[in-house]
């Protein structure tokens, strides 16, 4: 990790005090886990996509969004 200081001149104690409060913040943050967690069943498009599609015709619009 590079950190730069880009404005002003920091005194050797503010620099300091600053790399601290990161290194902190890098600390407490959470570990990124390798495995991800599984999605909720309702969220998964497979569920909507397996089914049969509505055939057309005049009154197909009144199954479009109900279970069937």
């Amino acid at each position: 990790m590079n950190i730069k200081v880009v404005r002003g001149n920091p005194t050797p104690e503010e620099l300091a005090a600053a790399l601290a409060v990161v290194r902190a913040r890098a600390a407490a943050a959470p570990e990124p886990s390798g495995a991800e967690e599984p999605r909720p069943a309702w969220s998964d498009p497979a569920r909507i996509a397996g089914r049969r599609l509505p055939q057309p015709s005049p009154t197909a619009w009144t199954r479009t969004y109900w279970p069937g």
